[in-house]
């Protein structure tokens, strides 16, 4: 498409809109009802007609200043003011202060076969007066078979619906106008509102398996495009929700923050950073294995980083999660008490799938969370087929994808063996996939985490060893034994013989090392005594030599002397001492 092309489009002129203010449904009319025309709701008994439409009478007033008239055929005023008083509409006060106008018209059927003659003129006035006193902007009918329920005469009844509908378009005023539904299939039972209707909305109300769902379809709507598919709906204190969400297109923003998982050794497998902000989470395995644990230490660290969660509890209620979380090092109460931790705990047979969606949806838009945790998802199956659950849960990861909210999902794995795929069948949808799973060995069972997906990341493929103590949640590094790979008490009776192993080591190298001491202390011992004795030896050698020599001078001294004496000579000097 051309700018030219575009800009002509935005110049043509689009039909007006008249916001309802009901949750959802302005997203799926794309901007409200056909302003100035009528609008036909249809259904059966029950589904939400007469609500819908005082909810956009008292949305108008509160939301857009715009005063309504809400004529009933069937019930009374005083019934309706009380009816929706639940609901926290005060159409009394709406009243007094001349911003609603409620009127109830009775029409008996033996009245108008006495007079033989039947046509709106006199509702018209009356219709026409109730618009003119306020200035309503806004008109509700209800129902339209009790206005023509005493008319058998095909040709009039048509005709007078035609005027009806002339006439509230010649007031100017954006009508809603409620139908039963008809015989074999048919929207209406006189099967002509449809046609003159700008805009029809059929609401059904189906049970199946004992539960009850609401459901929505906008069946035409002319002069706009709008949603065509079935949208659940919701009634409940805050009155009517919508679900708009549908087949959102997969253009959605991503981020590259990374989120923390609560466990530091977690975040490590996943590249040291955890998961990414607005990815959706899948923790998988049997019974007992720890994925409650798991979701609320994520809970646990959303909240720490002063972030919102919102936790979906469809097994334990909050006080039990609470209290269990304890014995593992976590109080989540403080968080439930300052505003970051809400829980919403039902069971999944409360409503159906259509209705859970409705309700979570309507939940994140109220509280607008940054993490949400749905523990677990497998107890949905009790209320509908696994492909139902899967639809479900698309449409789910999509709406929280689109508004950048990160997800952790946990499911029961109702088999040990490890599948392709969840019994959910949602593995393939999620971003991170962690699977915990129990290690029988050695007469004990233990836990092992491992990553079987992670999208845009690099992460561990090791099996660890998943810890759950009263200090917390911990994963072990892969322990390889000399018989593979080791677990629980085995791998700490491992690591016990190897620690003794190692003390007994360092003694035996420590007492030879004594040994060595001793014998080197001995042999210097021995080396000092005969050093000791090598110099006794050598001086009592020394001093024989001494005395040998000092007795051959004293001899040779002796022999001069005699010599010398023999001849007559005196002595002249002494005998020298030889050194």
């Amino acid at each position: 498409m051309t700018k030219s092309h575009k800009k002509q489009q935005t110049n043509f002129k689009t039909l007006p809109k008249t916001p309802t203010g009901i949750n959802g449904l302005d997203e799926i009319t794309d901007g409200g009802l056909p302003t100035g025309r009528p609008t036909l709701i249809c259904g059966e008994a029950g589904c939400g007609k007469t609500l819908m439409s005082l909810e956009f009478i008292v949305r108008g007033v509160t939301l857009f200043n715009e005063p309504g008239v809400f004529m009933a055929f069937e019930e009374k005023t005083d019934e309706l003011a009380m009816n929706v008083a639940s609901l926290g509409f005060d159409l009394y006060k709406l009243q007094e202060e001349k911003k609603v106008k409620l009127d109830h018209v009775h029409i008996d059927r033996s009245e108008i076969e006495e007079t033989g003659e039947y046509d709106l003129e006199g509702l018209f006035i009356r219709l026409g007066h109730a618009i003119d006193s306020i200035g309503a902007k806004r008109v509700v009918l209800d129902t339209l078979e009790n206005l023509f329920s005493g008319l058998n005469n095909q040709t009039i009844l048509r005709a007078e619906l035609r005027r009806l509908f002339t006439f509230l378009k010649n007031k100017g005023v954006t009508a809603i106008i409620t139908g039963e539904k008809g015989d074999g299939g048919a929207l209406t039972r006189q099967g002509l509102e449809e046609y003159v209707s700008d805009c029809v909305i059929l609401l059904d109300h189906r049970v199946i398996n004992q539960i009850s769902t609401r459901r929505l379809r906008v069946v035409k709507y002319r002069g706009s495009q709008h949603g065509t598919n079935e949208y659940p709906f919701l009634i409940d204190e805050d009155g009517i929700s919508v679900l708009p969400v549908t087949s959102l297109g997969l253009e959605k923003a991503v981020s590259s923050k990374r989120v923390s998982s609560g466990i530091p050794a977690l975040d490590d497998m996943l590249g040291g950073q955890g998961f990414f902000k607005g990815s959706s989470i899948l923790v998988s395995g049997t019974a007992g294995t720890g994925k409650t644990s798991i979701g609320a230490y994520f809970a646990a660290e959303t909240c720490k980083q002063k972030k919102k969660c919102l936790y979906f509890a469809f097994e334990e209620s909050p006080n039990q999660i609470i209290r269990n979380m304890r014995s593992i090092n976590i109080d989540l109460q403080p968080y439930v008490n300052n505003g970051l931790l809400r829980f919403h705990a039902s069971r999944p047979t409360l409503y159906g799938l259509e209705m859970h969606l409705v309700a979570i949806y309507k939940l994140i838009k109220q509280f607008k969370p940054d993490t949400v945790i749905l523990d677990p998802i497998t107890n949905l199956i009790t209320v509908g087929s696994v492909s139902e659950v899967k639809s479900m849960l698309v449409r789910l990861i999509d709406f929280l994808q689109n508004e950048q909210i990160t997800v952790m999902f946990t499911a029961l794995s109702l088999n040990t063996v490890v599948n392709e795929q969840t019994d959910e069948g949602v593995s393939s949808l999620v971003d991170t996939w962690m699977l915990v799973r129990d290690i029988e060995h050695n007469g004990e069972r233990n836990r092992g985490l491992y990553i079987m997906k992670s999208r845009g990341m690099k992460h561990s493929n090791q099996v660890r060893e998943f810890i759950i103590t009263d200090k917390g949640l911990d994963l072990v590094d892969v322990y390889l034994g000399p018989e593979g790979v080791l677990t629980g008490s085995a791998r700490q009776a491992q690591q016990l013989k190897e620690k003794t192993g190692v003390a007994l080591r360092d003694f035996a190298v420590s007492r030879k090392d004594k040994e060595i001491m001793r014998k080197r202390i001995m042999l210097e011992a021995k080396i000092s005594n005969l050093q000791a004795e090598f110099e006794s030896v050598e001086e009592e050698l020394n001093r024989i030599y001494y005395e040998d020599e000092l007795k051959q001078q004293i001899m040779d001294k002796n022999r001069d002397e005699i010599t010398k004496m023999r001849r007559g000579v005196k002595e002249e000097s002494p005998i020298k001492k030889k050194k």
